[in-house]
C-alpha cells in the first residue's frame, strides 16, 4: 500500500502529470501496428468513462489509479478521433496534367524551390470525391506572373504523386504528417504559373494580404538577408531566407529564431506588457485605483492575437499562442505566470486540440525548455527562500548576464537530446551562437518591432526597423561565423524509438514528483539515453523507387550513385551520424561504371542497374548467384537466374533494410513496419 499512500501525500501536486499521461496514451495509439476496429475503440470509450466514474465515486485510495489510467485511454482516443476526423482522399498514383486550385500558403522547399499549397483543387478527368483536399507543388520552372498571394487561383501543368513513406523501415513516415494537414498529393511544375482569379474579399484575406503587404515592404525596407529575417520573424514569410542561410542557421543552433515559437510570442507579449505596465504606472489616479497588471495582461493577450493572424497562424505559432495565453491568463485570475501548472494547462490544451502535435520536434523542444527553465528557476527561488536570502548581492547588470546565460544554458541542454534525435546532429558552439544572439532578440530585435507597430500608422516605422536592421545582421553574423568553425556540428546515430519516451518520463517524473521517490526518475533518464548506444544501423539499404541502394562498410554507408535520390541520401547518412554527403558516400564504393554499381553482401554479389540503359544492362550482369536492383518494372522473365528487385517487388514491401543477427540476415520492409494505418492507406 505504499505507492497508494504515496500518492494521496502527493495530490496537491498531481496537476502537472494530466497532460504526461494523456501523452502517454497518444503516444501509444502512434505505436500502435495497427488501426483498431470500430467495436474496440467503443469499448475502449465505455472503459474509459468507467475508470473516469470510479475516479470520482470508487474508494478514495484507487481514484488517483483510475484517474490516471482514464487519461492514458482518454488520450488514445482523443489521438485515433483526430486521426479519422480529418480523413480525406489521398492520390493513388502519378497524375501528370492540368492543376487548378487556390493558394493557401506560399513557401520554400528544402533546394530553396519555390512551394505552393493550393486547396479547391481540380484535376483534369479525377473525381470529384477522389480529388485530394490539399496539393503542394514546387515551382522549378517559370514562377508565376506575379507574385504568388493566398487566395489567388492559379492553374499549371504539374506532376503529383501520393506523400511519401519512410525512407527506410521505421524511418519518419511523411505520410502520417500530411495526413493530418490533410495533404493529399505533392509534386512539382516546370511550366508557367498563370493566374486565373484575385484573391476574393472577406475578413481572413485581408488579414493575409496585409501580411503579405508587410513582408514585401520589410523586405524593400531591408534588402537581402536581414529583410527576409525580419519579414519570416513577424509575418512568418520565409520566402526571403536563401538555402545558405536557414543551413548556417541550423549549424549554429539558432534555427529556432527563425521560426516563429514560444520564445518569439514570449517576447512580443513580454514586451507589451511590461510597456503598458510602465505606461500605466505613470497615471496614479490608474496605478493606485485599478488593477493595472491585468489590463497590461489584455493588452498583450490582443498583441498575441494579431501576432497570431498576422504570422499566418501555422501549427507552430498556434502552439506558441497557447502557452502565452495560458500565461497571461493565469496573471488576470492572480495566479503564478510562470509555473509548472500553467505549463501543464497549455500542453493539456495543445494535446486535447492537436493530438499529433505530440510527435513533432516543435512541440517537444518547445516543452522541453519550457518545464527545463520554470523548474530551475523555481529551484533557485526556493533554495533562496530557505536560506533567507531575500534580494541577490550581486548587481543588476550581473544578474542579468547570469540570467541570460543561465537560460541559454537550460534550455540548450534541455532540447539537445530532441534535438539530436530528431536532426542528427548536435551544434558544438550553439550555445555561445545563442548567448550571442538570444539577448539581442528579447532586447533589440522585438522591442523594435514593437516600436514599428506603434510608429507605423505616422509613417515614423522605418525607426524601428532600422534598430531590427542592425539586430538582424548581427544574429546572421553570429550565425554564419558559428557556423564555419571546424567541428561546428557533429553528427550522431539515429536513437532506437524508445530512447526519447524513456528519456522524457525519467527526467518528468524528476521534476514532477513532490517527493524524494523522484530521484528514481533519474535512472529511468540514465536507462533512456544508455538506450542510444544500442542503435543499430542497417548493413543494407533499398529505396522503395530502386533508384539508390546503400551498403555499409569500414568507412562508412557506401553509396551506389554520387547523384539522384538527394533526399534519401541524405537521410540515410544523417541517421547513420555520417557527416559526408552522396558524392563522397558514392566514392567508397570500388565498382561503379556507367549505369552499373556492385558489391559484395551476405556472400552474395549485388548490382543496382540505374538509368535508361538500365534494360538492356540486366542481361550482361544477370546469372546464378547475383541480386540485381533496379529502378523499373520489369515485365518480362528473368533472363539469366539471378534474383531481381525491381519497382514492382518495392512498390509492396517500400523501402527495405537488411541487419546481421548473428550469421542470419534479417530483412525488414518499411510498408510492414509503418503498419495499416489510415495514412498507410491510399484513398
Amino acid at each position: 500500500m505504499l505507492p497508494l499512500a504515496a500518492l494521496g501525500a502527493a495530490r496537491g501536486h498531481l496537476f502537472p502529470f494530466v497532460p504526461v499521461l494523456l501523452a502517454v496514451g497518444i503516444g501509444l495509439y502512434f505505436a500502435l501496428p495497427s488501426e483498431p476496429p470500430l467495436r474496440l475503440w467503443a469499448g475502449l470509450a465505455l472503459l474509459c468513462a468507467g475508470l473516469a466514474a470510479f475516479a470520482v465515486t470508487g474508494p478514495e485510495a484507487l481514484r488517483i489509479p483510475a484517474l490516471a489510467l482514464a487519461l492514458v485511454l482518454g488520450g488514445a482516443l482523443l489521438a485515433g478521433w483526430r486521426a479519422h476526423s480529418v480523413a480525406a482522399p489521398v492520390l493513388g498514383w502519378r497524375y501528370y496534367g492540368p492543376v487548378e486550385g487556390r493558394i493557401v500558403t506560399v513557401d520554400r522547399s528544402v533546394s530553396d524551390a519555390l512551394r505552393l499549397t493550393l486547396d479547391q483543387v481540380v484535376l483534369h478527368n479525377v473525381a470529384v470525391a477522389r480529388v485530394p483536399l490539399r496539393v503542394r507543388v514546387s515551382i522549378h520552372g517559370e514562377g508565376p506572373e506575379m507574385a504568388p498571394v493566398p487566395g489567388t487561383r492559379v492553374i499549371l501543368t504539374g506532376h503529383l504523386g501520393p506523400p511519401g513513406g519512410p525512407v527506410e523501415p521505421g524511418g519518419f513516415d511523411f505520410r502520417r504528417l500530411a495526413w493530418f494537414d490533410q495533404l493529399g498529393a505533392v509534386g512539382y511544375t516546370r511550366s508557367p504559373v498563370l493566374a486565373l482569379e484575385a484573391p476574393a474579399p472577406g475578413a481572413v484575406l485581408a488579414i493575409t494580404r496585409l501580411r503579405m503587404r508587410m513582408s514585401a515592404g520589410i523586405r524593400a525596407a531591408m534588402p537581402g538577408e536581414p529583410g527576409g529575417f525580419v519579414a519570416a520573424i513577424l509575418t512568418g514569410d520565409r520566402s526571403g531566407v536563401g538555402q545558405a542561410t536557414t543551413e548556417a542557421l541550423r549549424r549554429s543552433n539558432l534555427a529556432h529564431l527563425l521560426a516563429i515559437s514560444g520564445l518569439h510570442m514570449g517576447l512580443l507579449t513580454g514586451v507589451v506588457y511590461g510597456a503598458l505596465r510602465a505606461v500605466l504606472a505613470l497615471i496614479p489616479v490608474l496605478a493606485l485605483r485599478w488593477p493595472i497588471r491585468k489590463w497590461a495582461a489584455l493588452g498583450a493577450l490582443a498583441a498575441a492575437i494579431f501576432y497570431l493572424l498576422l504570422s499566418g497562424g501555422n501549427v507552430a505559432t498556434q502552439r506558441a499562442f497557447v502557452m502565452a495565453a495560458v500565461m497571461l491568463g493565469a496573471v488576470l485570475f492572480d495566479r503564478r505566470a510562470l509555473s509548472l501548472r500553467s505549463v501543464a494547462l497549455a500542453a493539456m490544451v495543445i494535446l486535447i486540440w492537436r493530438p499529433e502535435a505530440l510527435l513533432s520536434p516543435g512541440f517537444q523542444m518547445s516543452f522541453a525548455a519550457t518545464v527545463a527553465l520554470v523548474a530551475v528557476f523555481g529551484w533557485m527561488r526556493r533554495h533562496r527562500a530557505s536560506a533567507g536570502q531575500k534580494k541577490p548581492r550581486a548587481p543588476r547588470w550581473l544578474r542579468a548576464v547570469a540570467g541570460v546565460a543561465l537560460c541559454s544554458l537550460v534550455a540548450g541542454v534541455a532540447t539537445a537530446p530532441v534535438a539530436a534525435a530528431h536532426f542528427h546532429r548536435i551544434a558544438e558552439y550553439g550555445l555561445v551562437a545563442n548567448l550571442l544572439s538570444v539577448p539581442l532578440m528579447g532586447t533589440l530585435v522585438m522591442p523594435a518591432a514593437v516600436l514599428a507597430a506603434v510608429l507605423w500608422p505616422v509613417g515614423l516605422d522605418w525607426i524601428g526597423l532600422a534598430l531590427m536592421e542592425a539586430g538582424t545582421r548581427w544574429i546572421l553574423m553570429v550565425a554564419h561565423g558559428v557556423a564555419g568553425l571546424e567541428g561546428a556540428v557533429r553528427s550522431v546515430t539515429a536513437p532506437p524509438a524508445v530512447t526519447l519516451p524513456v528519456l522524457a518520463l525519467g527526467c518528468l517524473w524528476l521534476i514532477l514528483w513532490p517527493g524524494r521517490a523522484r530521484f528514481l526518475g533519474v535512472f529511468v533518464a540514465v536507462a533512456g539515453i544508455g538506450s542510444w548506444g544500442l542503435s543499430e544501423r542497417p548493413a543494407l539499404l533499398i529505396a522503395d523507387s530502386g533508384a539508390l541502394v546503400g551498403v555499409l562498410g569500414p568507412q562508412g554507408r557506401a553509396l551506389t550513385r554520387p547523384r539522384g535520390e538527394g533526399f534519401v541520401a541524405r537521410n540515410w547518412l544523417e541517421s547513420d551520424g555520417d557527416a559526408a554527403d552522396q558524392a563522397q558516400a558514392a566514392a567508397r564504393l570500388d565498382s561503379i561504371e556507367g549505369g552499373a554499381a556492385g558489391f559484395s553482401f551476405a556472400g552474395a554479389q549485388w548490382v543496382h542497374l540505374v538509368g535508361r540503359h538500365a534494360p538492356d544492362l540486366l542481361s550482361r550482369y544477370c546469372r546464378p548467384g547475383v541480386v540485381i536492383v533496379v529502378d523499373f518494372r520489369l515485365d518480362g522473365p528473368v533472363p539469366g537466374g539471378c534474383q531481381v528487385i525491381d519497382t514492382r517487388a518495392l512498390a509492396v514491401t517500400g523501402a527495405r533494410a537488411a541487419s546481421f543477427h548473428g550469421t542470419e540476415v534479417l530483412w525488414r520492409h518499411a510498408h510492414q513496419a509503418a503498419g495499416d494505418r489510415p495514412w498507410t492507406r491510399q484513398r
